[in-house]
């Protein structure tokens, strides 16, 4: 009887939520490691071309770190498709106004560049503060009940 790898189709792998908290936690530390599970990779039913990770919420993102004098060196930019329309905000600023667009933009580039990303990025939720700021995530916490995922410092 030959052996046969296991390929998870549409809809086979239900969905686990867990939660992270962000604080004190090093931005690409914290992407990665939210990444990996996303796409899935730490299971054992894993397969590239399905969904089969799970969802996350990120909590307390405006506490993230950056290392060394990214804060003030880094620069995100837009381009607002107009002459002279580029915009550009340092990363610390970023983390101030929109903790959620840094710590996405993070996952984001992390994932593989398909169709399958967009839909992986759909499980990430991503709260400035604590899970009692934001009644949607304190809902989802409620309801689904995720277990904490260790991230390294």
């Amino acid at each position: 009887m030959p052996r046969q790898t296991y390929i998870a189709k549409p809809g086979e792998i239900k969905t686990v939520w867990r939660h992270v908290d962000a604080e004190g936690k090093t931005l690409g530390r914290l992407a990665t490691e939210v990444a990996t599970v996303l796409m899935g990779k730490h299971r054992v039913d894993y397969t590239p071309h399905v969904a089969s990770g799970e969802a996350v919420i990120v909590t307390n993102g405006c506490k993230v770190e950056l290392t060394g004098r990214k804060g003030e060196q880094r620069m995100k930019q837009r381009y607002s498709e107009y002459p002279g329309g580029l915009k550009m905000k340092s990363y610390g600023q970023v983390r101030e106004q929109d903790p959620e667009s840094l710590i996405q933009d993070a996952v984001r580039r992390m994932l593989p560049k398909n169709r399958l990303s967009r839909v992986l990025l759909k499980n990430l939720k991503v709260v400035p503060g604590a899970i009692e700021t934001d009644p949607g995530v304190k809902k989802l916490h409620e309801i689904h009940k995720p277990s904490e995922l260790k991230v390294s410092r």
